[in-house]
């Protein structure tokens, strides 16, 4: 059977839940109809909700419609739980967004719609409440295609030409169509669909089941079954628990089959699945299996998280809804906040967005909350579950910072034995895009794993500004630079070293405070526009009147979280109850006030002592603090920001692009080597020198009368080190490694056509499970991957080492340690940037001696004529001679 996961989304008493009971009615999955105000809805299955009579928690019920089974996952419409409705967004495949026909698209209708949007999910409308008096569907048209899509498009009527003509605008294939056979198949429709070029709106009565069964079979018609691949794949959204207190975790599959007893990881735990469970409702049936596109429960797993993807599926990015509140979470008396948070942790594994934390300095829990309905409902739940009864404060704004300007933040961390230093560039970032984390550093400078591991403690951690402590955001941070210990570091230094150097960047930059901003809409009477555009100017917002529909007049703009937040009784007031306001969250803007409320928080970043923002070195055996202001005095790595000024400055030439790849010299690699290997030999033996191309080509030859011995040169190349080194290499490993391997090849084959030596170029195969050594010719090169469990590295060293006294062997690397041991083993050392010189010095030679040697000629037109050709023409010449 044909499977589909549907989403159905609204603006709270829209008329969502009656949809629900409506379509599963119409289905035979129910035989009678539930009413939320009857407290029987199929759907309403807490009693808080039934209480309530609206949706807290999202949930899914399961029926058929011909040969399609469908999973409906009915999500909460009140915003203070906008962010379980996000969540469900993820493993959706169709949404439906209920709109009521008596108020037509209202705010946060904008805000569901905005969000399939990012989500890119295919959407369903119905317009509900049509019976209601003074309902249009003309007006309500135009509105859906003004304010949400052009693509809103009526299928009341379908196989018109009216119905066509309007298909026909939304995408240049079907326009084609139907000017060619003045129709436009249904397949078509249902690509237009799915990529979201057409939204199919209905309109009906779903408490008087008018238009549902319509609605139902455009469904049906129009959706396209999606395919899945054989390998495993799930999309964790949702934590919850049963009566018994069983922890759930749902999940959609997204490939393959799960079965009981399976083992799931995400790379981090791994555990077992004790039983599956297809909830319908409230009731569930335990399966052995489950198959792609199933929405299912599992219980044994007590790590998993919602957003995580399992197998091929990758984890969802960061929520775009957040709570903007945070309250302190006031226990009773003789309750213990160390009891009591383990406790409060499980609630926070159900909604994430929670944040329940624990402030040592105030002493007190906090959370994060979307609002006051939210709070009633985490009160209720607490009781329920725990017996404790707790309040909450009056509640204080989530501000945040940002930065205005690039700095290069530094971090070190080298207590004895201990050993990191870590360079970050931050830079400010677009308004909404949050955090990004990248590295642009070479491998050379930094392995690949110190990297990762630097990458993941800077996304572990929720990072504080340094003026409210507040957290940070609209930030771009890269990795640029760091240092590590071949002995001494560990990966806690790197840890430590990265927590630093973000602070000390922060320090060291001009922050900006943040405060959260709503945008609006406010619907009041045309008398009392004046007052409301006065409030909002006040509250340092801007608006503007966007309509007026007889005696009532809308306005709409953004303005302060913080002046907003009881602006809705006030509105109720002045206006007796003719006025609604509606808000959503538009982002965070500079702050209006930004010197008062700092002063407020009194916030020290420089006493914050989980938060240090100076670095810890080493001298004489002990370690000491610097100040974040004097850590660029004392670091060990070079300033990247500097660096790359002093490149800017210098003239063109083959160094320009190549920056300093090694912290040791070769002069420093011959005295370690000296004074450790050599120590109690006598004088040591001149080392072998690498000659440049100059020296090589025009170095003198000496008559000697015996026959010198012929020794094979060998060059070895680091494969993966040189790509990474190389700026027009390293640029394509992203997108297209293959691609920058390929190109490796063919520029030392070519420089083999010109050195004439033996080349051989190793990369890495060691974590390619059973394999064997592999050894490919390309042209006049040869090409070696490891076996498993052997690096390129490794390889290398024993090549040099076996075969250094039979052959002249040069190796190309810029790995530091490697070095060392290239140079302990008596063969000649090329760095990535000294081999691209070479290359193209060996080049540029070849090229002029191509041009000084090649002859000078000159064609004449005689030259390319026939015998016969050529008389003709001396007899013309003889014939006007004559003359």
């Amino acid at each position: 059977m044909e499977k589909i996961v549907l989403g159905i989304l609204a603006h709270v008493d829209a008329g969502k839940t009656t949809l629900s009971e409506s379509l599963l009615f119409l289905s035979g999955k129910i035989g009678r109809l539930g009413r939320v105000d009857n407290k029987d809805a199929y759907l309403d299955t807490y009693e808080l909700e039934r209480a309530r009579g609206i949706t807290i928690f999202s949930k899914q019920a399961i029926f058929e419609i011909g040969e399609t089974q469908i999973t409906l996952l009915d999500t909460p419409g009140h915003v203070d739980f906008s962010a379980d409705m996000e969540r469900t967004l993820q493993v959706l495949d169709y949404a439906i967004l209920v709109i009521s026909g008596a108020d037509g698209v209202q705010g946060h209708t904008k805000t569901l719609w905005r969000l399939l949007h990012t989500y890119q999910i295919p959407v369903f409308l119905f317009v509900n409440k049509m019976d209601r008096k003074g309902t249009d569907k003309d007006t309500l048209m135009k509105a859906l295609k003004k304010q949400l899509d052009d693509g809103c498009i009526e299928f009341g009527d379908v196989e018109t030409d009216d119905f066509y003509d309007q298909l026909a605008m939304c995408e240049e294939i079907m326009l084609e169509t139907f000017l060619e056979t003045g129709d436009i198949e249904t397949s078509q429709i249902k690509r237009a669909v799915a990529e979201r070029k057409v939204f199919p709106c209905f309109f009906g009565s779903a408490l008087k089941l008018e238009g549902v069964e319509a609605f139902m079979q455009g469904i049906v018609n129009y959706v396209m079954i999606p395919s899945y691949p054989a390998e495993f794949g799930a999309k964790l959204f949702k934590i919850a628990r049963d009566e018994q207190g069983n922890r759930l975790t749902y999940m959609k599959l997204t490939g393959g089959r799960l079965k009981v007893k399976d083992v799931l990881t995400d790379g981090i735990w791994k555990e077992k699945v004790n039983q599956i469970r297809i909830y319908s409702g409230q009731k569930f049936e335990a399966v052995n299996e489950a198959e792609a596109g199933s929405v299912c429960a599992v219980t044994g797993l007590s790590q998993s998280r919602p957003g995580e993807g399992l197998g091929i599926e990758e984890a969802s990015d960061t929520p775009i809804l957040e709570p903007i509140l945070f309250y302190e979470i006031i226990l009773p008396e003789g309750c213990d906040p160390k009891v009591m948070l383990p406790k409060l942790r499980q609630i926070e594994e159900e909604a994430p967005e929670l944040h329940i934390v624990w402030d040592q300095q105030l002493q007190e829990i906090q959370a994060r909350i979307m609002g006051e309905v939210q709070i009633e409902i985490l009160q209720s739940l607490i009781q329920s579950r725990f017996g404790v009864e707790v309040t909450f404060d009056a509640g204080r704004i989530v501000y945040k910072e940002t930065i205005a300007n690039v700095v290069e933040g530094v971090g070190h961390f080298e207590p004895l034995r201990h050993y990191a230093e870590v360079h970050l560039l931050l830079e400010p970032g677009e308004p909404g895009s949050g955090l990004q984390f990248g590295a642009e550093c070479s491998e050379d400078v930094l392995g690949k794993s110190w990297q990762k591991l630097i990458l993941s403690h800077l996304e572990e951690k929720a990072h504080k500004g340094v003026l409210t402590g507040s957290g940070i955001t609209d930030m771009k941070i890269t990795l640029v630079s760091g240092r590590a210990h071949n002995k001494h570091t560990e990966g806690g230094d790197f840890r430590e070293a990265t927590y630093r150097a973000v602070r000390q960047g922060l320090k060291e930059a001009e922050s900006i405070l943040l405060e959260p901003y709503y945008a609006f809409e406010l619907e009041l009477p045309v008398q009392m526009v004046g007052r409301a555009m006065t409030d909002l100017e006040k509250m340092h917002g801007t608006c503007e009147l966007s309509q007026i529909n007889g005696v009532l007049a809308v306005l709409v703009g953004s303005a302060p979280v913080v002046a907003m937040r009881n602006y809705q009784q006030e509105v109720v007031a002045y206006t007796k109850g003719l006025g609604r306001l509606f808000s959503s969250l538009k982002g965070y803007e500079p702050c209006q006030n930004a010197e008062e409320v700092i002063e407020k928080f009194s916030y020290d970043s420089e006493r914050d002592l989980e938060n240090p923002t100076g670095s810890v070195f080493c001298a004489h055996g002990a370690g000491f603090l610097v100040a974040w202001d004097a850590v660029k005095d004392y670091m060990q790595v070079e300033s990247y920001l500097q660096k790359k000024d002093d490149l800017s400055e210098e003239t063109a030439s083959n160094l320009a692009s190549y920056t300093a790849e090694r912290w040791i010299s070769l002069a420093e690699i011959d005295q370690i080597i000296n004074n450790t290997f050599y120590a109690n030999q006598g004088k040591k033996s001149g080392w072998k020198s690498r000659k440049t191309v100059h020296e090589r080509v025009y170095e003198p030859v000496s008559n000697v009368s015996r026959e010198q011995e012929i020794i094979v040169e060998y060059l070895l190349v680091d494969g993966y080190n040189i790509i990474h080194a190389w700026p027009e290499l390293n640029e394509l490993v992203d997108d297209n490694m293959e691609g920058a391997r390929m190109k490796l090849l063919d520029t030392l084959s070519n420089y083999q056509g010109i050195r004439e030596c033996q080349i051989i170029i190793v990369f890495d195969a060691y974590r390619v499970q059973g394999h064997f050594e592999e050894v490919i010719n390309y042209h006049n090169v040869q090409m070696v991957y490891t076996r498993e469990a052997q690096t390129a590295d490794q390889y290398i060293e024993k090549f040099a080492h076996d075969h250094q006294k039979h052959y002249n062997i040069t190796v190309a690397t810029s790995d530091g340690l490697q070095q060392l041991i290239i140079r302990g083993a008596g063969c000649a050392l090329l760095s990535a940037r000294e081999l691209k010189v070479e290359i193209d010095g060996a080049n540029e030679k070849m090229k002029r001696k191509y041009q000084e040697t090649k002859e000078i000629e000159r064609n004449y037109l005689a030259d390319a004529l026939s015998p016969d050709a050529k008389q003709q023409v001396k007899d013309i010449v003889n014939k006007v001679n004559d003359r």
